[in-house]
C-alpha cells in the first residue's frame, strides 16, 4: 500500500445524507438566502447531500459537486468533477454555498488542511456562507474505525494501536481539537461560527434521538451544552469571508 495515499472514508447510507442536508440547510438558513444558489459540495461520496440540494422541492439550487474518488450511488441533478488533491478547478468567488462535511481530515496534515479552507475561501463569493464539519480529536470513540481514544493518542502510536486491535492497516485521518479548528479558520482569513449546540438541537428535532442522553441534551440550557463542545464528537462551523459576516 502506499502510505502517501489516503482511503476513502465516504458515508453511502442515502436516507443519512437526506437527513444531513436537511440540517444543513436549517444552520445556513438557506431558505432565506437569495436564490437561485450555486452551491459547490466538496468530497460528495455517495452524492445523496449533492442530490438533496439540487432536486429540493422550495429551494433552488445550481449544484457541483467534486471528490476525489467517485462513489456516487446517485448521480442525478447535479455536475460532478473528480479532483486529485485540494486544489479546486473553479474561478474565484464562484460559489454561494460551500459545504465541506468531514472533508478537512482527509487531505492530510496541517499544510494541506490550510491550503483546503483557502481553496474554498477562494471560490466564495463575498457574502456566501459555508459549512464546515469535522470530527473532534478529543470524541470518545473514533468515527472511522470505531476505536476508543484512537485520535488521543500521538500520531506515531494510532496505526500501531489500530493494528493491535485488529480495526485496520494504517489510520490516515487528521481530526481536529477546537483551538486547531479555530487557528485554521483564522490563518485561512475565515470569519466563523461555532454551530454544534444548533447542530445537536437540529440533530434530535429531525431525527428524534431517543435515550437518555437525548433526554438530557434535550433539556439543557444552551450554555450548559457550550460547555461539552470541547469533547462533542464533531466541530461544525458556518464559514464566511472575514469582513462579510453577519
Amino acid at each position: 500500500m502506499n502510505l502517501d495515499t489516503r482511503q476513502p472514508h465516504a458515508v453511502l447510507d442515502l436516507p443519512s445524507r437526506r437527513l444531513k442536508g436537511l440540517k444543513i440547510k436549517r444552520l445556513l438558513g438557506l431558505a432565506e438566502r437569495q436564490q437561485p444558489m450555486h452551491l459547490l459540495e466538496i468530497g460528495t461520496g455517495s452524492g445523496g447531500i449533492a442530490h438533496y440540494f439540487a432536486t429540493h422541492p422550495t429551494l433552488r439550487c445550481e449544484v457541483t459537486a467534486v471528490d476525489v474518488v467517485d462513489q456516487r450511488l446517485i448521480r442525478d441533478g447535479y455536475d460532478f468533477r473528480l479532483v486529485h488533491d485540494t486544489a479546486l478547478p473553479f474561478a474565484d468567488a464562484r460559489f454561494d454555498v460551500v459545504l465541506s462535511n468531514h472533508v478537512i481530515e482527509h487531505v492530510g496534515a496541517r499544510d494541506a488542511q490550510l491550503a483546503h479552507l483557502r481553496e474554498l475561501r477562494r471560490v466564495l463569493a463575498p457574502g456566501g456562507v459555508g459549512y464546515l464539519a469535522v470530527p473532534n480529536r478529543r470524541m470518545l470513540v473514533e468515527p472511522h474505525f470505531r476505536l476508543a481514544f484512537l485520535s488521543w493518542l500521538p500520531r506515531p502510536l494510532r496505526t500501531p494501536y489500530l493494528r493491535l486491535m485488529r480495526r485496520g492497516e494504517r489510520y490516515d485521518c487528521e481530526p481536529l481539537t477546537v483551538p486547531q479548528l479555530d487557528s485554521l479558520l483564522a490563518e485561512a482569513g475565515f470569519a466563523w461560527r461555532h454551530l454544534e449546540v444548533e447542530a445537536l438541537r437540529e440533530t434530535l428535532a429531525i431525527e428524534g434521538a431517543q435515550g437518555p442522553g437525548a433526554w438530557l441534551a434535550g433539556r439543557l440550557p444552551d450554555p450548559a451544552l457550550a460547555l461539552t463542545r470541547r469533547a462533542i464528537p464533531t466541530l461544525i462551523c458556518r464559514i464566511e469571508i472575514n469582513g462579510y459576516g453577519r
